[in-house]
C-alpha cells in the first residue's frame, strides 16, 4: 500500500482489506471505513505535550495507522515507516517505523519512539504495546506523568496538579494505570538534569492506589547520595501513605544532636498514627507515639513521649496528650482534653519552642454541651491542671452552666440570662474552698434607627457561696445580690472626603455607656477564679472590671469613645480606624482584690487606637494608654509592616510598659525587628531579633536563609531565645524539603510564622505525613 492512513476496529476483526495505489510524495489517505467503535480502557503512559489531533474524526475505541508509506494487510499486519504514528481515542504512538499487528491487538515501534497521552509522555528508542490490555515494553524511556493532587485543599481551592518522572533501562507496561520500571529515577522536577532524584534498582509506580514502592532505593540531591533504603514507599500525588519518613534532625544546647526516624502508619482514610523514635545527644532514646481519627460523630488525636532515662538528670521523663470530641446526638456533644508531664521541666529541657518551653498549666478537663435550642444551651465541665510554673488554679468539680438569650419579646424588649453552679476544690489545705451558684438574669430594650441606637438593661446578679473552707479556715454561707443598671448608645455620621488623590467615606461614631452597680461587702468572699482585667478599649466597655464570679465591682461611671473610619468605597474594605476613649467615675472604688489599691481618682487612663493602611503596602497598628493624674504614658505599643508582595516582609516594633512595682522593676521596654527578603537567585533572608531595652540584653533572636531551587527548598535557621538571663536555649534547624515527595530536617516554618508577620513560605505544601512538621 502506497503512503497514507488506515483505519482498523479498535478489536481484531477477521477481514482481508484492498490495497490502493497512491501518487509519489505527500501523505496521501488509503481509507477503508472503520467499524463500529468497540469498548477501549486508554491508559496513560507519562506526562507531556498533548497529542496531536487526528486528521479525521475518529470513532471511540476506532485506531488509526499514519505514515509516509505503509504496506501490508488491514486486519492482519500494518508496517508504517516515516513519520510514523498510531493513533486511537487520546493515546498517540509515534515513531519512524511502526508494525501494528491487528489480530493481536500489538503494535511494535521503533527509533524515536514517543507516546502520549493527554499531559503524560514517554520518549525511547523502542517500545512493544498491547493496546486494550496496556501490556508491553519500552526501552530505555524517559517518562512524565502527570495526576491531579488528591490531598485536602481548603474550600475553594483548586487541587494541585502533581507530576514525576524520570528514566530507566526498561519499563514494563502492567495493566491500566500500573508501571514497572528497572533501574529507574522519579522525581518531581521537570528538568532533564533534576536536581533531586529517587534511584531504584525495581520502581513500581501504581497510579490506580496513587503508590509508588521503590526497592534499592537511594535519595539523590545534587548528585551527592544521602539516603538509601532497602524498601520503600512513596505518593505519586500527594496523598497518605504508610512507610518511613524521611528523617528529621536539629541540634539544641539542651539535648544537643537531634535524630528521628518517623514511621507513618495510614491504618484507614480515618484513622493513622505516627512511631517515632526520637535520639538526643545529650538526654538518650525517646520513643513519641501519635495516633488520629476522623468519623461522622468523633474526632481525636492521643500522644505519647517516653524517654526510659535522661542522661542528663538520670530521671524517667514522658509525656501524655489525648483530645477528642464526640457528637452523641444532634443536640448534644462532649470533649475531652487531657494533658500531662512527668516534672515540671519537662518542656524547657526537650523543646526547643519558645512557645511551648514557657508553658505555665497543662489543662485537663472534660465537658458535656447540650444546646437545647438557638436561643439557650447547658454545660457540664469538670477541670484540673497540672501547674509547671505558678501558683495551682482551683479545680472545677464539677462546674454546670446555663445561658440563655432571647430577642424579640413584648415591645421589643431581649432577655439574657446566665445560671451557674461550681464546685471548687485545691489541693492546698490552707486554701479556701466550696461552692458557688449564681443566677443573673437581664432585660434590655434595644431602640435602634439608621444614625443611632440607645439599649438600656438592667439585670440582677444573685450569688449563694456553701464554704467547706473560708478565709479563716471555717465553714460559711454567704449570700451576695447586686442590682446592676447599664445605657449603651452610640451615634453614626457618614461623609464623603479624599485624602491623598483618592475618594473614602469617612465615619464618625462617638459612643457613650453609662454603668450603676451599688457596692456590696465582697471581703469574706474568697477569690477562686476571678482577676482583673486588662484595661483596655474592649474593657472600658463592660459591666464589670473582674473576671470569674468572685468580685462584682462597685460602679457609677461613665465611658466616653469615639471612632473614625476611612472606607473604600469601591470594596467596602476599611483603610484607616483612629479610636480614643476615656472612662469617668463619680464615686471612689470600694470593691477590691485581696492586695489592691482601691482607685480614688474620677478620670481613668485615655486609651487610643490607630491602624490601617498608610501607605498602599505598609500597615501601621498603635494604641497608648496615657496616665492624665500623673501625665505619665502607662503602655504604648506600635508596629509597622511594610509588605509589597508575597515573601516581602519588613516588620518593626516597639512595646513599653511602665509596671507597676514602684521601683519599676517589672518596666517592660522591647524593640523587635524582623522580616522577610528575598536576595536574588531564588535565595530568601528571614530573621528577628527582640532587644529588651530595660535589661540591656537580646531576648530571643533568629537568623535564617532558605533557597528555593524550583522543586525543592532548603531552609536553615538558628534560634536563640532566654526567658531567663540565666537560663538561654539555642537551637539549629535545617530542613531540605523535596517537593511532592518528603522533607528531610527539622522544619522551622512554625517558629519562623510565629516570628516573622507577614512570613510566607516559598513553595507549595510539601506531602510530609508527620503530624505537626511544620
Amino acid at each position: 500500500m502506497g503512503g497514507g492512513s488506515a483505519r482498523t476496529p479498535a478489536k481484531p476483526a477477521p477481514a482481508v482489506a484492498p490495497t490502493e495505489s497512491a501518487p509519489a510524495g505527500g501523505r496521501p489517505a488509503a481509507k477503508t471505513p472503520a467499524p463500529a467503535p468497540a469498548a477501549a480502557t486508554p491508559a496513560a503512559a507519562a506526562t507531556g505535550t498533548k497529542p496531536a489531533q487526528a486528521t479525521s474524526a475518529l470513532p471511540p475505541g476506532a485506531t488509526e495507522v499514519r505514515a509516509r508509506r505503509i504496506r501490508g494487510t488491514r486486519s492482519v499486519e500494518l508496517l508504517a515507516e516515516g513519520d510514523a504514528e498510531l493513533q486511537r481515542d487520546d493515546l498517540l504512538l509515534s515513531a519512524d517505523k511502526l508494525t501494528y499487528r491487528e489480530l493481536d491487538d500489538e503494535a511494535h515501534a521503533e527509533g524515536n519512539v514517543r507516546l502520549r497521552r493527554g499531559e503524560d509522555s514517554m520518549s525511547g528508542p523502542e517500545a512493544r504495546l498491547k493496546l486494550e490490555e496496556r501490556l508491553g515494553s519500552f526501552d530505555e524511556p524517559t517518562y512524565r506523568i502527570k495526576r491531579q493532587s488528591t490531598a485536602p485543599v481548603q474550600p475553594g481551592e483548586t487541587p494541585r496538579e502533581v507530576a514525576g518522572g524520570g528514566s530507566a533501562d526498561v519499563l514494563y507496561f502492567e495493566g491500566e494505570n500500573q508501571y514497572r520500571l528497572k533501574n529507574a529515577t522519579w522525581s518531581t522536577c521537570e528538568a532533564s538534569d533534576p536536581d533531586w532524584y529517587l534511584k531504584a534498582s525495581d520502581l513500581h509506580l501504581d497510579y490506580d492506589r496513587e503508590l509508588g514502592t521503590a526497592k534499592g532505593a537511594t535519595l539523590v540531591f545534587q548528585d551527592v547520595p544521602m539516603l538509601w533504603w532497602p524498601w520503600a514507599e512513596f505518593p505519586l500525588v500527594g496523598q497518605r501513605q504508610s512507610g518511613f519518613l524521611a528523617p528529621t534532625f536539629g541540634m539544641s544546647n539542651k539535648v544537643g544532636l537531634d535524630i528521628s526516624v518517623p514511621y507513618y502508619w495510614n491504618i484507614a482514610p480515618n484513622y493513622d498514627a505516627t512511631i517515632a523514635p526520637r535520639v538526643m545527644g545529650r538526654r538518650g532514646v525517646q520513643l513519641a507515639t501519635e495516633f488520629r481519627y476522623l468519623t461522622p460523630t468523633q474526632a481525636g488525636e492521643a500522644r505519647v513521649e517516653y524517654l526510659p532515662r535522661d542522661n542528663v538528670t538520670g530521671e524517667e521523663r514522658a509525656l501524655g496528650s489525648f483530645q477528642h470530641t464526640q457528637v452523641i446526638t444532634p443536640s448534644l456533644f462532649a470533649a475531652i482534653d487531657w494533658n500531662g508531664v512527668t516534672d515540671k521541666e519537662y518542656f524547657e529541657d526537650l523543646s526547643s519552642r519558645v512557645s511551648v518551653a514557657s508553658r505555665a498549666n497543662l489543662v485537663r478537663k472534660g465537658t458535656l454541651t447540650y444546646a437545647g435550642s438557638e436561643w439557650w444551651n447547658a454545660s457540664a465541665l469538670v477541670q484540673s491542671y497540672q501547674t509547671l510554673s505558678g501558683g495551682e488554679p482551683y479545680r472545677k468539680l464539677p462546674q454546670l452552666l446555663l445561658n440563655a438569650n432571647r430577642g424579640e419579646l413584648i415591645g421589643g424588649s431581649a432577655f439574657a440570662f446566665r445560671g451557674e453552679y461550681v464546685q471548687f476544690d485545691h489541693p492546698e489545705t490552707n486554701m479556701p474552698e466550696g461552692s458557688r451558684f449564681t443566677l443573673y438574669p437581664q432585660v434590655s430594650l434595644p431602640f435602634e434607627r439608621a444614625g443611632y441606637y440607645v439599649t438600656p438593661k438592667v439585670g440582677v446578679h444573685y450569688t449563694q457561696y456553701d464554704l467547706d473552707r473560708d478565709l479563716t479556715g471555717n465553714s460559711q454561707s454567704i449570700t451576695r445580690s447586686v442590682p446592676i443598671f447599664s445605657v449603651d448608645s452610640g451615634l453614626f455620621f457618614e461623609r464623603d472626603t479624599s485624602l491623598l488623590g483618592r475618594d473614602f467615606l469617612q465615619t464618625l461614631e462617638p459612643r457613650v455607656f453609662y454603668v450603676k452597680t451599688p457596692f456590696r461587702d465582697q471581703t469574706d468572699i474568697p477569690v477562686f477564679d476571678s482577676s482583673r482585667y486588662d484595661f483596655g478599649l474592649a474593657q472600658i466597655f463592660s459591666e464589670n472590671q473582674y473576671s470569674g464570679g468572685d468580685r462584682i465591682a462597685d460602679a457609677n461611671q461613665v465611658t466616653a469613645a469615639v471612632t473614625t473610619r476611612l472606607i473604600d468605597p469601591e470594596t467596602g474594605g476599611e483603610r484607616l480606624r483612629a479610636t480614643v476613649g476615656q472612662r469617668f467615675y463619680f464615686d471612689d472604688q470600694r470593691v477590691t482584690l485581696p492586695g489592691e489599691e482601691p482607685r480614688t481618682g474620677r478620670r481613668a487612663d485615655v486609651l487610643g487606637l490607630f491602624s490601617g493602611y498608610v501607605m498602599s503596602k505598609t500597615w501601621l497598628d498603635s494604641n497608648i494608654q496615657y496616665n492624665p493624674r500623673d501625665n505619665w504614658t502607662e503602655r504604648f505599643n506600635a508596629g509597622v509592616r511594610y509588605q509589597p508582595d508575597f515573601a516581602k516582609a519588613l516588620n518593626l516594633s516597639y512595646r513599653y510598659s511602665r509596671g507597676r512595682l514602684a521601683d519599676e522593676s517589672d518596666k517592660i521596654q522591647d524593640l523587635a525587628l524582623s522580616g522577610q527578603w528575598p536576595l536574588g537567585g531564588g535565595w530568601y533572608g528571614v530573621g528577628r531579633v527582640t532587644r529588651s531595652l530595660t535589661e540591656d540584653r537580646i531576648t530571643e533572636a533568629i537568623a535564617g536563609i532558605e533557597y528555593d531551587g524550583g522543586c525543592w527548598v532548603v531552609r536553615t535557621a538558628l534560634h536563640r531565645f532566654a526567658t531567663d538571663p540565666n537560663d538561654v536555649t539555642q537551637a539549629v534547624f535545617v530542613q531540605l524539603e523535596l517537593n511532592d515527595l518528603a522533607s528531610v530536617g527539622t522544619s522551622p516554618v512554625s517558629l519562623l510564622k510565629r516570628s516573622v508577620a507577614g512570613y510566607g513560605k516559598i513553595n507549595d505544601p510539601v506531602s510530609d505525613r508527620v503530624f505537626g512538621a511544620e
